[in-house]
């Protein structure tokens, strides 16, 4: 059996990457933008109001199915935010910030605006979703 130890090493070496680089984010960072979840958010909001107006079954019934699918989307965008923008350097700043994606993706969820039809509920999950923007340019300044 003939080895090419030798022959390997210098294969690897030459594969290896000459330069280590790191980014902030894995695209430019001017793609995330808490503005997706409050504009989903203010749907549900506005969904909730007129399904109080509407006593029609079938309206009703739209409704419910549309406001489920916007509370989705706006967990959806909170998690991208949560997972891909925000960094270690981030939650040590502001170490409520994990916390306070939670709260909101929970006020997103079946416990939330997708398993109620309360104006109100939909408020509280604009209302994290305010504190989560306000944070989220603070870090786009430094």
């Amino acid at each position: 059996m003939i080895r090419n130890e030798g022959r390997e090493s210098q294969v690897f070496k030459l594969l290896r990457p000459k330069t280590t680089v790191s980014a902030h984010c894995d695209l430019p960072c001017g793609v995330y933008d808490p503005a997706q979840a409050r504009i989903e958010a203010e749907s549900v909001k506005a969904i909730c109001e007129k399904y109080a107006a509407n006593e029609d079954p079938e309206f009703r019934a739209r409704a419910i199915l549309i406001k489920e699918q916007r509370s989705e989307l706006v967990k959806h965008h909170l998690w991208v935010l949560w997972t891909d923008y925000f960094k270690p350097p981030h939650f040590e700043k502001y170490p409520q910030l994990h916390q306070l994606f939670n709260e909101a993706t929970k006020l997103a969820g079946a416990s939330g605006t997708k398993g109620s039809m309360d104006p109100k509920v939909a408020d509280d999950l604009l209302g994290k979703i305010s504190e989560i923007d306000k944070i989220f340019w603070e870090t786009k300044q430094g």
